[in-house]
């Protein structure tokens, strides 16, 4: 009798690693058969660090958040997402302390993060600084970070593991280049877009969809062959291109609306409440996985939620919130109404754009978001943008009363740009802003909203190669 229990026992382990087997092998087939046209993409990302800024190796600046990063964050958030999202794949970056941190919530935070590369497939990679690397900065120094973390990283995860993608908020041209060339990595997070006037670093004027950076400027798409760095540039976060056009934000009825509303949770869940903050997620991304799918035949959605956020009311006061339970609304929500949307990781989602676009010359992005009537995005008011390589342009008008529409961006990169230098030693390099001709955010004199007419004619012509239907 023991002799027969022992075998069904080993029969059983046998069927269940067959099992495990065969499932891994379905994953991963249906991995390799994911196209970029004609799908919905969902990107969601999380920063793990010690100090909310780390200006350099050994330089922080803000808040100490080491209290907030340990195994039970982590577990709470990870879990969030499962229940809201079976079966997605996420994306982990770890700042240089948190890296090196030898204290056990750190040690134990690595060991946990790692687990979930094994059993989910989330990514693990590296994010240099927190998000501004090269606003204190020189490029050879970033260069150096990006080259030690990512073998930080590797030694962490172990067997030869190597990350597809970088999380850097915002990265100069030259390192992008240096990724791509020297440690052969093709995807970034590398620019942030419509960042100004807030946290740590301006970025505002690249497209928000992905492109190839040019060697000029890290916001303008590569012209060709001669300007072309072979590194997927993604947004860190989708916008509500509403709100999107403030500097920094604005105050209405004594609320504050921030200018990075969108599917974020501080200036959403945290900040607006759970009704109020998931109303306008789930607004900002049916404008892409609906309206969006429909004029670009693919749509993606992208968001990183800092770690930190899941306990942000012990050091920043955010009146109790932590945003979990809309992070699941959100999660639950999008799986209902768009059922074949996939979440995968950064990394592989860059490498799909990669396959399927080999330059910026077919780039053609268009846009239509309506106001999502929270918190400042005004919804009588209907922006479109039209993005490619030679520019981006966007108008807005009042569909309500069915006003003109006026135009009140329209950035070239067919001209040249250039980046700032680096940053003095101690010092802080804040604005790399691309803007020319007409900017959204509305701080120069030359950017006052004008009639697309009102254009010269060189400009009129070349919009009218791209689209001619708006120009009249």
């Amino acid at each position: 009798m023991k002799r027969i229990i022992q075998v069904l026992i080993l029969i059983l382990s046998i069927l269940t690693l067959n099992s495990c087997v065969n499932e891994n092998e379905d994953k991963q087939t249906k991995d390799s058969d994911l196209q970029l046209m004609g799908k919905r993409f969902f990107t969601f990302n999380t920063v793990v660090r010690v100090n909310q800024i780390e200006t350099s190796r050994d330089e922080v600046n803000g808040e100490d958040e080491s209290s907030i990063h340990s195994p039970a964050e982590a577990r709470v958030f990870r879990e969030t997402v499962e229940r809201g999202w079976p079966g997605a794949k996420i994306t982990w970056s770890f700042s240089w302390l948190a890296l090196q941190d030898m204290r056990s919530n750190y040690i134990e935070l690595r060991k946990l993060i790692v687990s979930y590369h094994e059993k989910y497939g989330d990514e693990i990679t590296f994010i240099p600084g927190g998000y501004f690397a090269n606003m204190y900065n020189t490029r050879e120094q970033v260069n150096r970070d990006l080259h030690d973390g990512l073998q930080m990283v590797s030694d962490m995860v172990g067997g030869g593991y190597r990350p597809k993608s970088v999380i850097a908020g915002f990265l100069s041209a030259e390192n992008l280049r240096y990724l791509a060339e020297e440690e052969n990595i093709h995807v970034c997070q590398g620019n942030i877009w419509s960042q100004y006037a807030i946290d740590n670093g301006d970025g505002e004027g690249s497209i928000s969809y992905p492109y190839y950076p040019s060697l000029e400027h890290f916001c303008k798409p590569a012209q060709g062959k001669d300007d072309f760095i072979d590194c997927v540039n993604l947004d860190g976060w989708t916008m509500d291109f509403l709100s999107a056009r403030f500097p920094g934000g604005r105050s209405i009825d004594g609320q504050w609306c921030g200018s990075r509303q969108g599917v974020g949770p501080i200036e959403t869940v945290i900040r607006l409440g759970i009704e109020e903050g998931t109303k306008e997620m789930l607004a900002i991304t049916a404008s892409h996985f609906d309206k969006g799918f429909e004029l670009n035949n693919f749509a993606w959605v992208t968001c990183t939620w800092e770690l930190g956020l899941v306990e942000a009311r012990k050091i920043y006061g955010y009146k109790g919130r932590n945003g979990m339970e809309g992070m699941e609304i959100w999660f639950s929500e999008m799986r209902k109404r768009w059922p074949d949307a996939e979440c995968i990781t950064l990394g592989e989602f860059g490498m799909l754009w990669r396959e399927q676009f080999k330059d910026n010359d077919d780039l053609n992005y268009q846009f239509v978001q309506r106001g999502t009537g929270v918190c400042g995005s005004e919804p009588e008011l209907e922006m479109r943008w039209f993005m490619n390589k030679d520019f981006r342009l966007a108008l807005l008008r009042d569909w309500e009363a069915n006003t003109p529409a006026k135009l009140i961006d329209f950035t070239r990169y067919d001209i040249e740009a250039q980046e700032p230098k680096d940053p003095e030693p101690g010092q802080h390099s804040r604005n790399w802003s691309l803007m020319n001709t007409l900017n959204q955010k509305g701080i120069r004199p030359q950017d006052e909203p004008i009639l697309i007419e009102q254009l010269n004619e060189e400009e009129k012509n070349l919009i009218g190669r791209w689209y001619p239907e708006i120009i009249k």
